[in-house]
């Protein structure tokens, strides 16, 4: 958490007990749930009493809604042990957690929680010691059968979060006084009642976050990218009108307006102020996406960054290699760093600039603050966004310019994807998946997208490390994931019924899959997942190379690329049937050379054979004369 939104250098906070257990109803009231340091005293914002908490997180893009817990939402009867359970969370976590909860997952299981109160005080019940495993037995089926706003099922993951808030209450309330009295279900778990327990390597993720599809990444991003390239143009002009209208405030508000259009126009901007205002929010929305494409980083993490916030180095061999720094809290990593590549610093760059009025602004509101009372809390919190450069104004915060909030910016990403022609629900969540995704294609040489930005993540990981300890762990974890989801989707595919391959290694497969494999394996999943844990898979373009050192071979190097047809290492699809195509056609034309001697006729003889068994094992019809 952010040291000046943390109780935790409060003394008072600090020497608080962890429960309320065997207080008095006045001293559990004066607890401190929430303070600010401001100028360097700490002020109470909420206390245990208060009918609502406001809570403070180092994430700055949250508003003050998303950080309330309003307990008069609570049924009255669960209140007070409601009020006990998440300040046992808040103060101490659960048993599960290496950590202390952010506020977003304090906030998941106060509502979570909300839902199963309900459900059993229209049992009849209002106590949690009355609680039995058999009535949280039907809580999960009313659940299963339960439909969303928009009349779908409740996802598994939604499921599972509902279900794990129930285990959490039985954990808590053992430091209330209305204890639930045993396990929910005491021979199962959250995760099995949900369907979300499987037994896949890199399933954590899938079919929760949608990867954003190949031509609507590459449209999204080449967007964002043009406008970038218009910053400066853009934030000139912005600039400009700020003078102009500074130059003109004894004039009317319309009379300004008239000399900003007139300016728009003068420096060849011929879509109205309107449009050109627009246009500058753009900018941010542009720049959010580049670098959320191009670092992998969370949300909060992009919301984090302030100003001057990249930097370079240099390795031994003179690549020039560029850094990032935000602040992580769902790690606890705190200072983070990830590699980014020049667009990426571009962005940066662009983003230093465009939000130095907002930074002036916040300055102003902070100076004016503290003329009036030096105490106010709200100092800190401004003081909390005065360096950010994603910023922008909210409605829920009194207009006051802040770091832009999720629904802000989801609305903006929404909103540019339309105006650019793209038909994609974008997300801010989707750009992480997909940057993991992307990096873990390229691993095996195979991007068709953007190939540039993403150059540096074919460097081993152990060296990404050696060059920066502070790099982000959970990135790679989720990069590995995603490659082994790719190698899991290579395997299925080669040991699908009638897919044809070539190659020694994909001639191995085929008669591999006709042996009916399946019966030494529990099912289809397990074999797949099994073989794909036992080979290495890496793209050369022309085929597919299992080994382990095969990328210095020279049908991997370029050098001799016909030899991948015969090596044992190789599987040839029919995706590069038009590369061997191509080559059998080129190879027939030096049939009638006459100045390359019998040993070269010999070679090209020898390789117009291993093409054609290529072609045939991939169902092409040869002629007698072996073309295709």
């Amino acid at each position: 958490m952010n040291s000046q939104a943390s109780p935790a250098g409060h003394r008072g906070y600090s020497l608080q007990p962890s429960s309320v257990l065997e207080l008095s109803s006045l001293d559990r009231d004066s607890l401190i749930v929430s303070a600010i340091n401001v100028n360097g005293s700490w002020q109470t914002v909420s206390r245990y009493g208060d009918d609502s908490w406001l809570l403070h997180s180092g994430v700055t893009n949250q508003n003050k809604g998303y950080r309330t817990l309003n307990f008069t939402t609570v049924p009255e009867p669960f209140r007070a042990a409601m009020k006990a359970i998440m300040y046992r969370f808040m103060r101490r976590g659960s048993m599960n957690r290496g950590r202390l909860p952010s506020v977003s997952t304090v906030r998941l299981l106060f509502w979570d929680s909300i839902s199963f109160f309900r459900y059993i005080l229209s049992l009849g019940i209002e106590r949690l010691q009355d609680v039995s495993p058999f009535v949280c037995a039907t809580y999960v089926q009313e659940m299963k059968g339960r439909t969303s706003a928009r009349g779908k099922s409740f996802s598994r993951t939604t499921l599972e979060k509902r279900f794990r808030a129930i285990e959490m209450l039985h954990e808590l309330s053992k430091h209330t006084d209305d204890s639930m009295p045993t396990h929910p279900w005491p021979d199962s778990s959250a995760k099995i009642l949900s369907g979300t327990l499987t037994g896949s390597r890199g399933s954590r993720h899938h079919g929760v976050t949608p990867l954003i599809p190949d031509h609507i990444f590459c449209a999204l991003f080449q967007a964002s990218h043009a406008l970038v390239q218009k910053a400066q143009y853009i934030l000139d002009l912005r600039d400009e009108l700020a003078t102009v209208e500074s130059a003109g405030g004894g004039n009317s508000k319309e009379a300004n307006t008239c000399a900003m259009r007139r300016h728009l126009v003068s420096r060849g901007w011929a879509h109205g102020l309107a449009k050109f205002q627009e246009t500058v929010t753009d900018l941010r929305t542009a720049c959010y996406i580049i670098v959320a494409s191009l670092s992998g980083c969370r949300n909060h993490e992009i919301a984090a960054i302030q100003c001057g916030s990249y930097y370079r180095t240099e390795g031994s061999d003179g690549e020039t290699y560029w850094w990032m720094r935000s602040q992580s809290i769902k790690t606890d990593a705190g200072d983070t760093e990830w590699m980014i590549p020049e667009a990426a610093v571009r962005a940066l760059q662009v983003m230093d600039r465009w939000a130095i009025p907002y930074q002036t602004i916040i300055a102003d509101e902070i100076a004016q603050r503290r003329a009036i009372d030096p105490t106010d809390t709200e100092i800190a919190e401004a003081e909390r966004h005065l360096k950010a450069v994603f910023l922008g104004r909210g409605s829920r915060n009194g207009n006051a310019v802040r770091t832009i909030s999720l629904r802000s910016l989801s609305v903006s990403l929404l909103a540019f994807a339309k105006k650019n022609g793209i038909a994609w629900n974008v997300a801010t969540h989707q750009f992480r998946r997909t940057f993991a995704h992307y990096a873990a294609r390229s691993q095996y040489g195979d991007l068709r997208y953007l190939k540039e930005h993403f150059k540096h993540w074919t460097i081993d990981m152990t060296l990404l490390y050696a060059l920066n300890d502070a790099l982000e762990e959970t990135l790679f974890e989720e990069i590995g994931e995603e490659v082994d989801s790719l190698r899991e989707a290579k395997i299925d595919l080669w040991l699908s019924p009638d897919v044809p391959l070539s190659g020694r290694t994909g001639r191995g497969f085929v008669e591999y899959r006709g042996a009916n494999p399946i019966t030494l394996f529990k099912s289809r999943a397990e074999m797949i997942q099994t073989i794909s844990e036992n080979i290495e898979i890496r793209s050369n373009g022309h085929a597919w190379c299992s080994a382990h050192h095969g990328i210095d071979c020279v049908g991997n190097g370029g050098l001799d690329r016909i030899r991948c047809t015969d090596c044992q290492h190789s599987v040839i699809e029919a995706q590069h049937a038009p590369f061997y195509q191509g080559l059998y056609e080129h190879l027939e034309t030096l049939l009638d050379c006459d100045d390359i001697g019998e040993g070269g006729l010999l070679r090209v003889r020898r390789d117009l054979d291993r093409c054609a068994i290529v072609l045939r094992d991939l169902g092409h019809e040869l002629n007698n004369n072996g073309a295709a």
